[in-house]
């Protein structure tokens, strides 16, 4: 990865921990918030847990798992827990909500149609033919109920711990806790 993808991938996460830890700092949630909030947030990294057990980077192209319903399973459990703490945090004002819409913007503007210009590039130059036909039989982001006819690899603790999704589930956690503990003590 050039040092520039590296330094800006930084900053992008850097950005968005603090603009969660305002967002939390800020938050009154309500039992009712926090709990719908939680069991988006809960699919949301589910979804992420199950993908990344699958996931094999740039050594073969992935079918098995969530791949088979999803291009971007990883991607859709991050638009999972997005919409689950903004509506976890909520607020008086609707600052929770303007902080979501923001959310979907960058997420949908900017982030996925950049995914799929670096992502579906780098796995066309990698799997060729394989990619274009899989690329065209299986939604980028909302998955289908179709099933791809590819692989049927199995869930690997060993791969998920790999692709380091245990630190996005302390993050989910940590976020969840702030949450609560906003709420008992808000």
């Amino acid at each position: 990865m050039p040092e520039r993808s590296r330094i800006l991938g930084q900053v992008r996460l850097a950005a968005l921990y603090a603009f969660l830890i305002v967002l939390v700092l800020l938050s009154r949630p309500t039992p009712l918030t926090l709990a719908a909030g939680a069991i988006a947030v809960v699919m949301g990294e589910g979804i992420r847990i199950w993908a990344a057990g699958h996931l094999v980077k740039s050594v073969r192209l992935v079918t098995s798992g969530p791949y088979a319903h999803t291009q971007s399973p990883l991607y859709l459990g991050r638009l999972l827990i997005l919409t689950g703490l903004g509506i976890a945090a909520r607020h008086e004002t609707y600052l929770n909500l303007a902080a979501l819409a923001i959310g979907y913007a960058v997420f949908f503007i900017y982030y996925m149609p950049r995914k799929l210009r670096v992502e579906g590039g780098r796995l066309a130059r990698l799997h060729g033919p394989a990619y274009d036909q899989y690329a065209r039989s299986v939604p980028a982001l909302f998955p289908s109920l179709t099933r791809y006819p590819g692989e049927r690899a199995p869930w690997s603790f060993r791969q998920m711990v790999s692709n380091q999704e245990p630190l996005v589930v302390l993050g989910v956690l940590a976020a969840l806790g702030a949450l609560y503990w906003r709420m008992a003590h808000g």
